[in-house]
């Protein structure tokens, strides 16, 4: 391991002192991990898959960080293909579906910038083992597990931050905030997920730059509230984001909501959010406009009175159109689909419709012929678990789409249906990955 001139050398935590072990380690990261070390590469398994080892959890990925180029990646692993494109990153397949992640070592360019500059040079991408660790968001997803000794390297101070259940920031959180406002979500995400408590100065570096959220591309801010609100710990998290303030920067159509007499609305949230949780930790994958329009409830039960009322079907469109309006408005920064936004909106105006019918799980004939039946039965039982009527049964809807991948990214196509992960043929010509840039 080199130490950069100035550097202060990583805290080596050896086996003896923690719990993990190559063992724990997925079979097929573990053969990328053993591939690139046996070519004489430095390879680590990295960020959330050494915290969850370390705190008892199994992984739900596990990415490693090696000092080898995206081409000679691809060159080891020839059922392989490179993502990205001003940082390049390697999957490498394996049966059933499964991918192996594998980045190089990133530099830490943007964490010493100072001034004005906001965006990284092209021909700065990659660095050492210590810029990769020093790059990163938090502390606590900053470590390093080397499988040839099995040590922990820890060059943040991420491993007494998980002793301690503190979520930090690695660096200045003022510096780092601003250069990626995302940081912020990430930062409240772990804190719901894993029950740790925030270190002050990055809670107080998150209150003062909320507004600084405007700043990012729509397209990430609503990838990460899907992923908050799949991350089954949504009570905690709707509390971090109240306390902060971030809530009504991402949410301000709830503002006038809250604000006024708003508690029982946010209890009623709260417990909604609680059975999304519940439903997801049983392995229920809940589609977009379901989320999203769930989260809607008391929002539109405010500002809909009339939502209440038992409404006929010219009057449940009628209603159905003013509530997408509002919607168009209220969350016209998150960039939702027009069909999603249609969807949540016929989901909120049918929930009275449903709690009028409701005969102790039973339902009329007519209302169970209704194409809508299925999905907003289902809505309306998740509501009504919140209200304190009996537990939703197990969700029968589609999991959520996932976005088709475009031709250029198709895996490569095996012979005869197999080919091997990796490869330790010289194969002769270009290797795509390490192309330069004209």
């Amino acid at each position: 391991m080199t130490v950069p001139e100035g550097e202060t050398a990583p805290l080596i935590i050896p086996r003896s002192a923690h719990s993990l072990s190559s063992k724990d380690i997925d079979r097929d990261a573990l053969k990328v991990l053993t591939m690139l070390q046996k070519e004489g590469h430095t390879a680590y398994l990295v960020g959330g898959g050494v915290r969850d080892l370390y705190l008892g959890k199994t992984p739900k990925d596990f990415d490693i960080s090696t000092d080898a180029k995206p081409g000679q990646i691809r060159k080891l692993f020839r059922n392989s293909r490179t993502i990205g494109r001003r940082f390049r990153l390697v999957q490498v397949f394996f049966h059933g579906n499964k991918i192996v992640e594998v980045s190089t070592f990133r530099s830490r360019s943007e964490y010493d910038m100072e001034g004005e500059i906001n965006v990284l040079p092209a021909n700065n991408t990659f660095g050492s083992e210590a810029d990769d660790a020093f790059r990163r968001d938090l502390t606590i997803n900053s470590l390093f597990y080397d499988i040839h000794n099995e040590t922990i390297i820890d060059y943040t101070g991420g491993v007494a931050d998980l002793n301690n259940r503190i979520i930090r920031i690695v660096g200045d959180p003022d510096k780092r905030i601003t250069r990626d406002p995302v940081r912020m979500l990430r930062a409240m995400r772990h804190a719901s997920r894993i029950g740790f408590s925030i270190e002050e100065a990055t809670w107080q570096a998150i209150i003062r730059h909320k507004d600084k959220l405007h700043f990012c591309p729509v397209s990430r801010i609503r990838d990460e509230l899907l992923k908050d609100l799949r991350g089954g710990a949504n009570s905690h998290w709707l509390q971090l984001l109240l306390d902060s303030g971030v809530f009504y920067v991402l949410f301000p159509l709830y503002q006038p909501v809250f604000t006024e007499n708003g508690e029982a609305g946010k209890e009623l949230l709260g417990r909604i959010l609680e059975v999304i949780d519940r439903l997801q930790q049983n392995n229920q994958q809940i589609p977009e406009p379901f989320l999203l329009g769930l989260f809607l409830i008391p929002w539109s039960q405010k500002m809909f009175p009339e939502m209440n009322d038992k409404l006929k079907n010219g009057q449940l469109y009628a209603l159905s159109r003013r509530i997408k309006d509002e919607v168009d408005t209220g969350l016209d920064h998150l960039n939702i689909k027009r069909a999603t936004k249609e969807h949540i909106a016929s989901l909120l105006a049918r929930l009275q419709l449903f709690a009028d019918n409701d005969q102790n799980g039973n339902w009329p004939a007519w209302l169970k012929k209704k194409s809508y039946f299925r999905e907003n039965s289902q809505f309306y039982t998740i509501y009504r678990e919140a209200c304190g009527g009996g537990p939703a049964a197990d969700l029968e809807l589609p999991a959520p789409e996932k976005k088709p991948r475009s031709r250029s990214q198709r895996q490569t196509p095996r012979r005869n249906g197999q080919m091997p992960a990796y490869s330790r043929n010289d194969n002769k010509g270009g290797i795509f990955g390490l192309r330069k840039q004209k």
